[in-house]
């Protein structure tokens, strides 16, 4: 029902069009007996997300993209009930046609933390974050090395090289001016970032985006999108916190990370920064802001300083 999905036109073509995947969607959960069950598109995230009833959440991966769904399966099973706060529970996942994969998972029940930030008083905040600290400890605590065959990158400091070579042109194709660019290199070498890191499974974009939450009491009651998982050093899962979830409120982000049990370098973070895969500078100063002073270190202090 769903046609062959490999490149960024066909996916362009396909994927947002829901006369096409609808169908399919339909089709597949007949095949995992919910046949009728109403089913509900979300409007946020790369992949297809279909609500499936009240119970169930269907999301699918296109052959270009078939990678990713084994991933999130694989890890979901993987820590299911094994964290502070609750994950989707997997119903089933694998292959449907024409390479694509699915998982069919629980729904979690809540509100997006993102956009419920705004509503939610200062100490609620400081719990919020302190509960995120704790599940970030406990996800970075559990054994990775049944999921190394499904996640990579393998070896993390040839991914640290990879990612140092393309850093300066994956910014100026962002937009950011040559003042910012030109001193890339220079503090990305002088970082002290960890070649062989303990291996700890990462989510790698640990954002408020990615918690619910029951207003009734401001208590996490959900993290999901775990497909970008990754194996490494537990530093790079701090890029998405100090940017989404304390935004660069050094208070918030040393509760945190009191809560997680140790503190990184902000420079470290910074690199770690421009080394990610999704790495956006302009992006991120836009909505963090920028120091007047205009250096990358001053931007490391602002975003990941502590108090």
């Amino acid at each position: 029902m769903l046609p062959l999905v490999e490149t960024d036109e066909e996916w362009d073509a396909v994927v947002p069009d829901e006369t096409v995947m609808r169908p399919g969607a339909e089709d597949l959960c007949a095949r995992l007996g919910l046949a009728g069950a109403p089913l509900t598109r979300f409007p946020d995230g790369s992949q297809p997300v279909y609500a499936v009833g009240e119970e169930h959440v269907l999301k699918l991966f296109p052959k270009a993209a078939a990678q990713d769904g084994i991933a999130e399966g694989r890890v979901l099973s993987h820590i299911e009930g094994r964290l502070p706060v609750p994950t989707p529970k997997v119903r089933d996942f694998g292959p449907y046609e024409n390479g694509w994969q699915y998982v069919l998972m629980s729904r979690l029940r809540g509100e997006n933390l993102a956009r419920s930030w705004g509503s939610v008083a200062r100490a609620d905040r400081e719990r919020l974050v302190t509960e995120v600290g704790e599940a970030l400890a406990v996800l970075h605590s559990l054994d990775s090395a049944p999921l190394k065959d499904v996640l990579g990158p393998g070896d993390w400091g040839a991914f640290l090289d990879r990612q140092a070579d393309g850093a300066v042109e994956q910014q100026r194709g962002h937009g950011l001016s040559a003042a910012w660019l030109e001193q890339i290199p220079d503090f990305i070498a002088a970082a002290a970032l960890r070649r062989t890191p303990s291996p700890s499974l990462l989510h790698t974009e640990v954002m408020q985006q990615h918690f619910l939450v029951d207003p009734d009491g401001w208590r996490l009651t959900g993290l999901f999108d775990f497909e970008p998982a990754m194996i490494g050093d537990r530093a790079y899962d701090f890029v998405g916190v100090g940017l989404f979830v304390t935004r660069g409120d050094p208070h918030l982000l040393a509760r945190l990370a009191k809560a997680y049990g140790r503190t990184f370098e902000p420079s470290d973070l910074l690199a770690y920064t421009l080394l990610h895969v999704y790495s956006n500078l302009p992006w991120y100063m836009r909505e963090l802001g920028a120091p007047a002073e205009g250096t990358l270190s001053a931007l490391a202090e602002a975003w990941f300083g502590r108090e």
